[in-house]
C-alpha cells in the first residue's frame, strides 16, 4: 500500500471517529441532548438561517449553496418540499397566522415572499443587492431586511410593499428589534460597530465602537435585562452590552466561526453554534456576571441554528461533508 493511500484511509478513520465522538459527547451534555439528526439529502454548500412555523412543525431552511429553501415537517423528520429557483437564500422569517415567508436572497437582492400552504410565490420586493437578514415586527406588522452597503428595507405586511428604507454606515449583519424601547441593534462588522436604529423616526440615533473585537455577525437580546450578546470572530469572542449605554459589560473567548447567538430567558442561557464544530453554552447568573457552561461538541460548519422556545429545542444545520449528507441536528434542552 502507498504511503498516500495510507495517509488518505487514516484522514477517513479519523473523520469518522470524530463524527461518533462528537454524537457521542453531546448525548453525555448537561445542557443538551441529541434527540436526532434530519437527514437533507441532495443538500450541498453552505446553509444559511432557519424559520419555523409551530402550527405545523415544519422548518424552513435557507440552503443558500443549493438556491433553495428546504421544508422539513419535524414530526416525520423528513423534507417534504423544496421551493427553488431563489438565488443565494440568506435570511428568512415566517409569518404566524398569515402563512406567509419572506427570503432575502443575497445573489439579486429580492425578498420574495412565499404562501406556505401552496408554496407559490406572492410577489418580490426588489432592493439594491445581497438581501441577508430578515426580522419581523409582530406588534406593528412590518418585515426588515438588511441589504446592501448599508441599509435596511422596511415592508408593510398587509400591502407587501416597502415604505421606508432606513441607511447605514456599512453592510448590516444580525440585527435585533427592541419593540419596547423602540431601538434596532445593528452589528455593522465593516465599520466594527452596532448602529442604533430608532424605530419612532427609522434613522440612526447612536454607534457603539467595538474595540475587544471585531468581525461582529451574530446578535441576541435580552429585553428583560438590557443586555445585548454579540458573537465576535476576530477574536472568537462573546461581548456583551448594556442596550442603554452600548457599554461594554464583559467578554469571553469563545470557539470559532459562530453565526447564530440566541438567548434563552426561561434558564438564562446563551446559545452559540460556532463552524468550528462545538455549540458554547454561557449562563447568565446576574445581568453583568455570565460563567461558562459547556462546550459542547457538534460537527464542523454546523454554525447556524435556530432556538424554538414552544419545544423547547436547538436546531443547528450541519452543511454536507465528503462522508454524510447535510443534516438538522436536533438538541432538547435540559432545564
Amino acid at each position: 500500500m502507498s504511503q498516500l493511500k495510507s495517509y488518505c484511509i487514516a484522514i477517513i478513520l479519523a473523520v469518522f471517529c470524530l463524527e461518533g465522538c462528537n454524537a457521542q459527547s453531546s448525548k453525555q451534555s448537561q445542557a443538551l441532548q441529541l434527540i436526532t439528526s434530519v437527514a437533507l439529502p441532495g443538500v450541498a454548500g453552505r446553509i444559511d438561517h432557519l424559520a419555523f412555523d409551530s402550527a405545523t412543525g415544519h422548518i424552513f431552511i435557507a440552503a443558500l449553496g443549493n438556491n433553495s429553501v428546504e421544508v422539513v415537517d419535524l414530526r416525520t423528520n423528513k423534507i417534504i418540499h423544496s421551493i427553488t429557483g431563489l438565488s443565494e437564500p440568506q435570511g428568512i422569517a415566517f409569518i404566524t397566522g398569515k402563512n406567509m415567508l419572506f427570503v432575502a436572497n443575497g445573489g439579486n437582492g429580492a425578498c420574495a415572499i412565499f404562501n406556505t400552504a401552496t408554496y407559490q410565490k406572492i410577489t418580490s420586493v426588489q432592493l439594491p443587492g445581497d438581501a441577508d437578514n430578515v426580522r419581523y415586527d409582530a406588534v406593528n406588522k412590518k418585515i426588515y431586511v438588511g441589504y446592501g452597503e448599508g441599509g435596511i428595507a422596511v415592508i408593510d405586511v398587509a400591502t407587501l410593499r416597502q415604505v421606508a428604507d432606513i441607511k447605514l454606515q456599512g453592510h448590516p449583519e444580525s440585527f435585533q428589534l427592541d419593540i419596547a424601547a423602540k431601538k434596532i441593534y445593528v452589528n455593522v462588522p465593516g465599520k466594527q460597530q452596532v448602529e442604533v436604529i430608532g424605530l419612532e423616526k427609522q434613522v440612526v440615533t447612536d454607534r457603539w465602537k467595538l474595540t475587544a473585537a471585531k468581525s461582529n455577525f451574530p446578535m441576541a437580546l435580552d429585553v428583560i435585562s438590557r443586555r445585548l450578546f454579540i458573537g465576535c470572530r476576530h477574536p472568537a469572542k462573546l461581548l456583551v452590552l448594556d442596550t442603554d449605554s452600548g457599554k461594554l459589560i464583559t467578554a469571553f473567548d469563545t470557539d470559532s466561526d459562530v453565526d447564530d447567538i440566541f438567548y434563552n430567558p426561561k434558564n438564562s442561557s446563551i446559545y452559540f453554534s460556532c463552524g468550528g464544530g462545538y455549540i458554547d453554552i454561557f449562563k447568565q447568573e446576574t445581568p453583568n456576571t455570565y460563567t461558562l457552561v459547556e462546550k459542547i461538541p457538534s460537527r464542523s460548519g454546523a454554525r447556524t441554528s435556530l432556538f424554538l422556545p414552544q419545544s423547547n429545542r436547538l436546531i443547528v444545520a450541519k452543511p454536507k461533508s465528503f462522508n454524510s449528507d447535510a443534516a438538522l441536528l436536533v438538541y432538547g434542552i435540559k432545564n
